[in-house]
C-alpha cells in the first residue's frame, strides 16, 4: 500500500471499525512522523504502521514508532528476528507478513504475535513461490499456533468468509482500499484500478523482487527485457528510481509502476473507506448466517 495508505486512509478505516495501517515503505522518517501524529489526532481507535524491514533508514523509522507510541506494527520484506524483540520490549504488538510456510515458521520462532499469510494474487511485492492464498492459508494454519491473518485477493465479505473457513482469524485488505476516497493514490491510478479486468495484472521482475503490476508501457519494457535475458543489473537500471511514486502517486500511467492485486478485476468504483469496510463486514455476516442455516 505504498503511496496509497497514509494517515487519512488509516484513520478512516480505524474510525469505521477496522485496523487502519500507515504504509511506511514510501515515507522518509520525517514524513512517517507527520503521518503518525496526524493519525493520532484523527482517530482515538487503534491503528498500526507497516514497515518493510529492508527500508534503508529502518533505525530511524523504528525510533519514531517507539517515540510516538505506536502500539501495532506490521513488518514485511525482511527477517522478523531483527526487530521483533526490540518492538515487543516497548509493548508493541508485532505482526509479520509471509508468503510461505517456511517463513511463517521463522516468524513464529522470532516471537511475533500474529502472522499475515499473503498469496501471490496480492498487489505489489510478492513471494517467489507463487503460492495462491487458498493453498497457502491451510498450510500455514497447520504450521503455526499464533493468530493467522489472510491477505491476497480478498476484497469482499465472501472472500473474508472463505479465508476464515481455510483457517484465518482475520483478513488484511489492500487493493480494495487503494481505490477509496481517502487513499493517497492519484485519481489516474484509481481509475486504472476500477477499469482493470481479469488478466490485466501479472507478476514480474522475478530476478529482483517479484512485483505484481498492471500492464502498461513500463510493464511491456520489463517483459521485453526479461524475455531477451536482461541481467539483474540491467533490470535495476530500467527500474530506475521513483517508478512506483511516478505511477501510483503522481499518475503517470505509461512510465510509472502500477502495483495492484488480481482482485482489481472485481473493484468497480471508488468509495469512502467506511462504506467499503461496512459492505465487507455486512456481507460477511449475512453469508455466514446463510451458510449456518
Amino acid at each position: 500500500m505504498v503511496w496509497c495508505s497514509g494517515w487519512r486512509l488509516a484513520s478512516a478505516v480505524s474510525n469505521a471499525g477496522g485496523l487502519g495501517l500507515i504504509g511506511a515503505g514510501s515515507m522518509h522518517p520525517e514524513t512517517l512522523e507527520e503521518h503518525v501524529r496526524k493519525c493520532k489526532a484523527a482517530t482515538r481507535e487503534p491503528f498500526g504502521v507497516n514497515v518493510p524491514l529492508l527500508y534503508p533508514e529502518i533505525d530511524k523509522l523504528m525510533e519514531i514508532i517507539v517515540r510516538e507510541g505506536v502500539k501495532i506494527v506490521f513488518t514485511s520484506a525482511g527477517n522478523p528476528a531483527t526487530w521483533t524483540g526490540h518492538l515487543k520490549e516497548h509493548g508493541i504488538t508485532v505482526v509479520h507478513v509471509v508468503s510461505s510456510v517456511k517463513f511463517a515458521a521463522k516468524a513464529e520462532k522470532a516471537g511475533v504475535d500474529a502472522i499475515v499469510a499473503e498469496g501471490f494474487e496480492a498487489g505489489g511485492h510478492n513471494g517467489r513461490e507463487e503460492t495462491t492464498t487458498f493453498v497457502l492459508l491451510p498450510l500455514v494454519r497447520e504450521a503455526i499456533s499464533v493468530p493467522l491473518i489472510a491477505a491476497g485477493g480478498i476484497a469482499s465479505g465472501r472472500g473474508m468468509l472463505a479465508a476464515e473457513v481455510l483457517g484465518a482469524d482475520g483478513v488484511q485488505v489492500g487493493s480494495r482500499f487503494a481505490a477509496s476516497i481517502e487513499s493517497s493514490a492519484h485519481d489516474n491510478f484509481k481509475n486504472v484500478i476500477v477499469k482493470a479486468g481479469e488478466g490485466d495484472t501479472l507478476l514480474t521482475m522475478k530476478q529482483l523482487t517479484p512485483v505484481r503490476l498492471v500492464r502498461n508501457k513500463f510493464f511491456d519494457q520489463v517483459i521485453e527485457a526479461e524475455q531477451r535475458g536482461a541481467t539483474a543489473d540491467e533490470l535495476k537500471q530500467l527500474l530506475g528510481r521513483g517508478r512506483a511514486k511516478k505511477g501510483m502517486f503522481e499518475g503517470h500511467l505509461d512510465e510509472g509502476e502500477l502495483e495492484i492485486g488480481q482482485v482489481a478485476a472485481a473493484i468497480k468504483d471508488v468509495r469512502p473507506a467506511a462504506e467499503i469496510l461496512a459492505e465487507i463486514w455486512n456481507d460477511y455476516n449475512a453469508l455466514k448466517q446463510q451458510l449456518c442455516k
